[in-house]
């Protein structure tokens, strides 16, 4: 798969044709997409018959057979190692929603050129025209063999629990949400960073998540398996908890490992002497209710491109500020943890992704930042190069010592 920007269309006309005044040929975004962003690429030549017949038939029946009689050697003699699938049915599309399969190709697009450029690891969209859960499931399954590891993205919850649940069941690739597991694993590095800027660690805290979605419950759960020491969920009608009989069978099960404090009420309540502040929801946290925080808080508002609480008005209150902006310091942003977990994982053939591992990403993903922690720089760059390397190198050693590695 090609890493670089390819336009194979750049030369077909103006490309007004069959489009609409939404799409502006003049608008630079409209001019990077135009064509797509990726593209298949070989890696051998095919420049004479002794290359067709190595690459094709008849040497390529030779591999085929061995394949047969051996299926563990198709890691060896494909591309299977190497590759995502990157797959979607378009209902939660970054903060557009349900837009459906074919408009939510540029993003998967887009995810794909990030597994290349930032892990090395090839990647795949596959946009799928059907939101069943049982269809995403079988279709998933049936196409597998063709991959080394599956991306869920942007499936809208609660299915994407289920989804994801069922494949790693079925499956003996990795199967990773990236909209659950890669935030929780970012804002679990940057958070271990903040704790130790302030001489705290992560067991004397008390977390508070807007958002009980996809992200918000998976991250409640890493806090926690990582050594949090409380944390409140809210939703649209307040703090998820045991008392509240309108939860869906996902957050009944939140609200059985969260809220040890017992809470009741909004938002507003609940972040009230809290430490730290995490945003998945969008909207915006009323001031008032940043001020009521402990002293020494940290902000973490990661909608986009609206932050729940803007940074001017976070600073006002909090020690430590993240957004899941690039304009601002310290962005929550999950190419930091995928593209390296992927590739570790592929690198010992792992059977799954397992918490061991995803904790074992964050932890070195904070330890890149390593002295020169400091308010504003708690989580590296995307562009950092150490990143993806120290990524991969701690879910590679993670999978051999929890057993699930296969070379």
């Amino acid at each position: 798969m090609a890493a670089e920007i390819v336009n194979p269309r750049s030369d077909s006309g103006t490309g007004t044709e069959g489009s609409s005044d939404l799409a502006d040929p003049f608008d630079p975004a409209f001019a990077l997409h135009r064509g797509g962003k990726m593209a298949v690429q070989a890696t051998v030549p095919v420049r004479d018959k002794d290359d067709l017949s190595l690459a094709y038939t008849p040497g390529v029946a030779k591999v085929c057979s061995a394949i047969a009689e051996q299926p563990e050697l198709v890691h060896d003699y494909t591309w299977k190692s190497s590759v995502v699938a990157v797959v979607t049915d378009g209902t939660a599309v970054l903060g557009l929603g349900d837009i459906g399969p074919e408009a939510s190709l540029p993003v998967m697009e887009g995810k794909a050129i990030l597994f290349k450029q930032f892990g090395g690891v090839d990647a795949v969209p596959l946009a799928l025209a059907t939101t069943d859960v049982d269809e995403i499931v079988d279709t998933v399954v049936r196409l597998a063999p063709s991959f080394g590891g599956v991306n869920l993205e942007d499936i809208s919850a609660p299915r994407c629990f289920e989804i994801e649940r069922r494949l790693q069941e079925k499956l003996d690739i990795p199967v990773f949400h990236d909209d659950q597991h890669g935030t929780a694993v970012v804002t679990l590095a940057a958070l271990k960073n903040a704790a130790r800027l302030s001489g705290r660690t992560l067991g004397e805290l008390r977390a508070v998540i807007s958002g009980a979605g996809a992200a918000g419950v998976a991250i409640a759960k890493f806090l926690l398996e990582a050594g949090l020491g409380d944390v409140a969920v809210t939703d649209r009608k307040g703090i998820v908890s045991r008392d509240r009989e309108d939860l869906t069978a996902v957050k009944r099960e939140l609200a059985e490992i969260t809220n040890k404090a017992g809470l009741a009420g909004s938002l507003a309540d609940a972040l009230a002497g809290a430490d730290v502040y995490i945003g998945v929801s969008g909207g915006t946290v009323p001031e008032a209710a940043v001020a009521s925080m402990a002293p020494g808080a940290f902000v973490f508002a990661m909608a986009n491109p609206n932050p729940e609480v803007h940074p001017d008005v976070a600073h006002k209150y909090a020690a430590v500020v993240a957004t899941g902006r690039s304009d601002f310091p310290n962005q929550i942003n999950n190419v930091l943890a995928f593209p390296g977990i992927f590739a570790g994982a592929l690198q010992v053939r792992a059977s799954r992704i397992t918490e061991t591992m995803k904790i074992a990403a964050a932890e070195a993903l904070a330890s890149v930042v390593g002295d020169d922690l400091s308010a504003e720089y708690v989580i590296p760059s995307p562009f950092d190069e150490r990143v993806a390397p120290a990524v991969t190198a701690a879910v590679a050693a993670a999978a051999r010592a929890e057993g699930v590695a296969r070379r």
